[in-house]
């Protein structure tokens, strides 16, 4: 786990999670970074407190994991949010 209480990994799979329900400001400040183009590095140590000096592969892989599942959540996650709050 980060520094920062992400894990490296977000939990997979086609269901939303307690972790996406927890992260859904981090989901969408990685969308909206790569929306506007932000040096993936720079994002990791802003919102992970990882160095990509000093650990570039693990930074990659939470950055690149975390926006995966952002995107994920736009997709699919997003809807099942919604219905969960509309019962």
């Amino acid at each position: 786990m980060t520094r920062t209480g992400f894990l490296d990994q977000p939990p997979g799979g086609a269901a939303l999670t307690a972790y996406d329900q927890a992260h859904l400001k981090l989901y969408a400040r990685l969308l909206d970074a790569e929306a506007q183009g932000a040096d993936w590095r720079e994002v990791a140590k802003i919102l992970f407190d990882l160095d990509a000096a000093h650990d570039e592969a693990r930074a990659r892989q939470v950055y690149s994991a975390h926006l995966d599942r952002a995107k994920w959540m736009t997709r699919s996650g997003f809807c099942e949010l919604l219905q969960g709050r509309l019962h």
